[in-house]
């Protein structure tokens, strides 16, 4: 990558393609999500997102915090008590994401339909 040129997300390696692979992960997305409607536990995240294991939870967490979208919140208290919420970088991007959610639960319908489509005239081969 040359210095003072464009940051594509073509680019291996190059910044923006690395910013966008934070949230290029399915599990992101709906930990993300989740959050935007407000601060969670880890245990409420869990129930919230349906097939997310405690380790892939735990790790994706993990990611989140280190890339500044997250902040965790541990309250001195026995047994311990850990928070969740976006922080403004993260709320930022809920703009952008938060759309694409709305779109998928929008347009799910319509996707099984082109894939029930396009997999009927694949069999018809």
């Amino acid at each position: 990558m040359v210095p003072n040129e464009p940051d594509s997300v073509f680019e291996r390696g190059s910044r923006s393609r690395q910013a966008l692979e934070l949230v290029a992960d399915r599990w992101a997305i709906l930990i993300l999500y989740a959050l935007s409607l407000g601060t969670l536990r880890h245990s409420q995240l869990h129930r919230q997102i349906q097939g997310i294991s405690q380790k892939m939870l735990t790790k994706t967490l993990r990611g989140l915090e280190r890339d500044g979208l997250i902040s965790r919140k541990v309250y001195p208290v026995v047994p311990p008590k850990v928070e969740y919420s976006l922080t403004s970088l993260g709320r930022d991007l809920m703009t952008p994401l938060s759309q694409l959610c709305i779109w998928a639960e929008d347009h799910i319908e319509e996707v099984k339909a082109a894939r029930a489509d396009h997999d009927a005239r694949e069999n018809e081969t």
